[in-house]
């Protein structure tokens, strides 16, 4: 009996019992389980898991967790309107599944250099890091390397706002610096399809910023000792680090610990310390991903 309020069998609920139907026929296949294997490990009986396969099963919350276990998958991943899974994605699933947290991040960081940021991506490169490490000077070495224009977002956004970066910070707060930035890297990543774009030291504590230039850029973290990033604050003329030098020193440590896992995300990282400015383009040269110079170099002469 169907009625107000009461969807049919040809409605939603036919669709969702379809795609989970689908998707436990595929996963246990790929795990070349039989249904009675199945039945076994997971508790519920074979007769019922014949009906859920035909999409005729309006299983419980409890069973489907209990064969979502034994197919080794999240609940929800039966339940997702995809295409039915291929061998690789089980394997890759398994592979990931006995892996470290530490050897999930090398993954990550392979699988981003190598499928995740396009080719049109890497004909920009976006560094990140602490004032001091190197950004301004490597910045402009590598955009002049490289026969692409160097850009600096702080000074974007000054031009924006139309006042300094203290001054928007002492009248609209971080929030509103936050605005104006998002902005200013909207627009500069139209205006150039190329280029090197420096960044400021606390952008990739904003999430969407971040997920933005991991995915229209090639980041680069640029780090050093804390005692480096002090020595060359003062050499700009930054005098403010030696007016309280021990709590300075530990409040750069503390915002280097807090913003580390962020800055890690990005595609390549490059310790500045000891080195000198050619040294560190040099690297950065050779991090970039295969083709990425040449594919720069002939964007530059097109």
């Amino acid at each position: 009996m169907t009625g107000r309020g009461h969807p049919t069998a040809d409605g939603s609920s036919a669709r969702l019992l379809s795609t989970l139907a689908r998707q436990v026929r595929a996963l246990r296949a790929h795990r070349k389980m039989t249904r009675k294997s199945l039945a076994r490990s997971s508790g519920v009986s074979e007769r019922y898991l014949a009906q859920l396969e035909k999409g005729q099963g309006n299983v419980s919350v409890v069973l489907l967790a209990r064969i979502a276990d034994a197919l080794q998958v999240a609940v929800a991943e039966l339940l997702r309107v995809r295409e039915p899974y291929t061998a690789e994605e089980v394997v890759i699933s398994d592979v990931l599944r006995d892996m470290s947290p530490e050897s999930h991040k090398a993954v990550l960081r392979m699988l981003a250099e190598q499928f995740a940021v396009s080719p049109d991506a890497r004909r920009r490169v976006a560094l990140v890091g602490l004032r001091g490490s190197g950004k301004t000077s490597q910045g402009r070495k590598l955009a002049e390397r490289l026969g692409i224009p160097f850009v600096q977002l702080g000074h974007e956004i000054e031009l924006l706002a139309g006042m300094s970066t203290l001054e928007i910070f002492s009248l609209s707060g971080q929030s509103g610096y936050r605005r104006l930035e998002e902005k200013a890297l909207m627009q500069l990543l139209r205006e150039y399809d190329r280029c090197v774009l420096e960044t400021g030291g606390g952008i990739v504590t904003d999430k969407n910023l971040l997920n933005t230039l991991l995915t229209t850029c090639f980041v680069v973290w640029l780090f050093a000792r804390p005692e480096d990033h002090m020595q060359r604050l003062v050499a700009e003329g930054d005098v403010r680090p030696m007016q309280d030098s021990d709590d300075a020193m530990s409040s750069l440590r503390r915002i280097l610990a807090e913003r580390e896992e962020h800055y890690a995300k990005a595609h390549a990282a490059i310790d500045t310390s000891g080195k000198t400015v050619d040294e560190c383009v040099d690297e950065l040269l050779r991090l970039l991903p295969v083709g990425a110079q040449r594919m720069l170099a002939e964007s530059a002469s097109s």
